[in-house]
């Protein structure tokens, strides 16, 4: 089976455009049937509230919560993120609604509007630990959330550092802080809990494919995780490689 990718509004295109670099193909999501046709999904960064009322009109919710409940590897960026998340806070009036399965407490807009999007360097230890590559990965936060709160199963992967006295703030406050490298505490971005993982930021906007190497690894050792059921594409066999969890190329 093919990776599939959550194709209602936003990155969509660009997350199968990653998993072709590492040989892998990834198939749009828009109606609840063609879940069953892929063993792990995506679900990208763009407008979370658009992103909920298109999937609710195209009743993909109660899909997509059984997709979770039984066990597959979902990945949320972003927006996706939001959508993992048991609770949301921050969320426009009448809020909307998740999928869930993370047990986490996400604010959706942590880190301001639009304008104050930014891209930063981040500690990955786990990442460069299972994926090779810098210690550090260079994420890009757009209208991003954070993880708030995070219950004891959830493994954290990566923070940032914040005012402790400011919860929104500019990108001009980031640079004043990486200048005085003197943060007074940290905001979770990145998460994994068994089959989810989670990242406030947008890996599939790099030329960085170690986050989609990562989650491909956590489909190929889940209970689904056979190497046919991730398909090739343009010829690359993946299926001894996976067997042997090293099944992808590792970002050099």
């Amino acid at each position: 089976m093919a990776v599939g990718v959550l194709a209602l509004q936003g990155s969509f295109n660009e997350h199968i455009a990653a998993l072709r670099r590492l040989g892998v193909k990834g198939v749009e999501i828009r109606k609840p049937e063609q879940l069953g046709n892929v063993s792990s999904l995506i679900i990208p960064g763009g407008e979370s509230t658009t992103m909920a009322k298109l999937a609710e009109y195209h009743n993909l919710f109660p899909a997509l919560r059984e997709f979770v409940k039984m066990g597959k590897p979902v990945w949320g960026t972003c927006a996706g993120l939001i959508f993992l998340a048991n609770k949301a806070v921050g969320q426009k009036e009448g809020g909307q609604e998740l999928i869930g399965g993370l047990d986490c407490t996400i604010h959706r807009n942590f880190f301001g509007s639009q304008i104050y999007s930014f891209e930063a360097e981040i500690a990955a230890a786990e990442l460069a630990s299972k994926e090779g590559g810098p210690e550090t990965f260079r994420a890009v936060f757009i209208r991003a959330p954070a993880v708030i709160e995070a219950g004891p199963g959830v493994e954290v992967l990566a923070e940032y550092p914040v005012p402790s006295n400011n919860v929104l703030y500019s990108s001009s406050s980031v640079r004043i802080q990486e200048e005085n490298a003197a943060p007074e505490k940290k905001v979770i971005v990145a998460v994994k809990q068994k089959n989810l993982l989670g990242t406030a930021f947008h890996p599939e906007l790099t030329a960085d494919t170690r986050w989609h190497s990562y989650f491909l690894k956590m489909a190929c050792e889940s209970g689904e995780g056979a190497s046919s059921s991730i398909v090739a594409v343009e010829g690359v066999d993946l299926s001894s490689n996976c067997k042997q969890r090293n099944e992808l190329p590792i970002f050099q």
